[in-house]
């Protein structure tokens, strides 16, 4: 859970300082444009309002020159520092600036006859210092109806104002920038709340699971005759060597389920066959091999425990293809059966059984050796020959409780993955 939280809350940060990174300069910006287009609608207004006003402006007629040059004489020392009026063919008729107007005209960018249908504006910059307006408005006597003429006018924005743009536009991306930071704060503690309780119902379901698969191991080994010892040890063997062979996740999740359930099929098996002291003969045991398939059938579609398909269906299968019932052969045996089938005998000539007493470890290791290459993957029992010792050293003296508590440890750590 730690290392959950710990990767959390960086995401949460990356992703929320990204967002911040990115949503900051584009609200300033955004910003900046709305302070600059309240400006430039303020200009278009106030140039309309001169046809509003005096509809005696005629842009056309021979009385144009005098009519345009009062209109500029108007706009100008107020707004604007140039104003300048066209008539509808783009020719201009007036022109007007004040003292930093004459300054201005040099800097800005020529262009050619208007022609526009739509008002417009151009930020400027003219110098390090000097920023400027520029604002192109057609005019029409009538709303809707035909352009008259055009205005133009050019407004140098004062440092005062320019600074109470910038000034607001930066309260806006810090606004942005603060409310994005809020929001990873305030989702971190969501997130692992909701993670804890997914944890917290993930564990329980885990927990039933592998309380059905112990469940299961020991009824089968009830009908086997068996305390249900041999299923603790073979699976912890199993899954020891699993690890030392790389296995992890959900290959050693279903390798140590395969190896509770490996004879959950033996359910089905009648008890004059199961519980038979001496040899069975050939009907008596193809009766018994047929617990691999009542053993698929079992775990076929139980969900989770389908896991354990591949050590159930294949655990009797030899390297060599002598086995049952598909007569598998080398690698076409599932791994996690090919390690279980070593772990499977090393137990049971290991281990004390009602009919026979256990064996010496080296006459164990002699018959495993025995079968290299025919009987189990000789990669498999190599690894399994450098650990033997060490696994006898470690469960020779362990009592159910004892080697419970070992299989406890070795599923914590492997299953534990299922709620992360």
């Amino acid at each position: 859970m730690k290392s959950f939280k710990r990767l959390a809350f960086l995401r949460i940060a990356t992703v929320t300082v990204t967002l911040s990174a990115l949503s900051t300069p584009v609200a300033w910006y955004i910003s900046r444009e709305n302070a600059e287009q309240q400006v430039v609608e303020f200009a278009q207004e106030e140039a309309q309002r001169i046809l509003d006003h005096s509809h005696a402006i005629d842009l056309a007629g021979p009385a144009a020159p005098q009519h345009a040059a009062r209109a500029v004489t108007v706009l100008v020392g107020g707004l604007f520092d140039i104003a300048e009026i066209y008539n509808a063919s783009g020719v201009k008729l007036a022109e007007e600036m004040t003292p930093v107007g004459h300054e201005l005209e040099p800097l800005l960018p020529k262009h050619g006859r208007p022609g526009y249908k739509k008002s417009f504006y151009e930020s400027l910059k003219v110098s390090q210092d000097r920023w400027v307006m520029r604002v192109m408005v057609p005019l029409k006597p009538i709303p809707g109806g035909a352009i008259s003429g055009y205005f133009e006018g050019v407004r140098l924005i004062p440092e005062w104002q320019r600074d109470h743009i910038q000034s607001d536009a930066l309260v806006v991306a810090l606004m942005v920038c603060l409310a994005s930071l809020m929001c990873g704060a305030v989702i971190y503690p969501v997130v692992i709340h909701l993670s804890s309780e997914n944890e917290r119902r993930a564990q329980q379901v885990l927990e039933s699971h592998i309380a059905m698969m112990d469940a299961l191991g020991r009824a089968i080994a009830k009908r086997d005759s068996d305390t249900g010892t041999h299923n603790y040890r073979v699976a912890w063997i199993a899954a020891t060597l699993g690890e030392a062979l790389g296995l992890k996740g959900a290959d050693m999740q279903s390798l140590i389920a395969g190896s509770f359930l490996h004879d959950v099929g033996k359910i089905g098996i009648p008890d004059g066959i199961l519980l038979k002291p001496g040899r069975l003969d050939a009907d008596e045991m193809a009766i018994m091999r047929t617990h691999v398939e009542q053993g698929q059938e079992i775990v076929h579609g139980a969900g989770w425990l389908e896991g354990a398909a591949d050590v159930v269906a294949s655990h009797h299968e030899k390297w060599d293809g002598s086995g049952y019932p598909r007569q598998l052969a080398a690698e076409a045996i599932p791994l996690s059966a090919r390690i279980f089938a070593v772990a499977d005998v090393y137990d049971a000539l290991s281990s004390k059984r009602p009919y026979k007493p256990p064996m010496p470890f080296e006459q164990v290791m002699t018959i495993l050796q025995e079968g290299r290459g025919t009987h189990f993957d000789p990669t498999v029992l190599a690894c399994f020959e450098s650990m033997a010792l060490a696994v006898r050293d470690r469960i020779e003296s362990l009592d159910e409780a004892g080697i419970k508590r070992l299989m406890a440890d070795m599923i914590e750590r492997h299953f534990d993955a299922m709620t992360a």
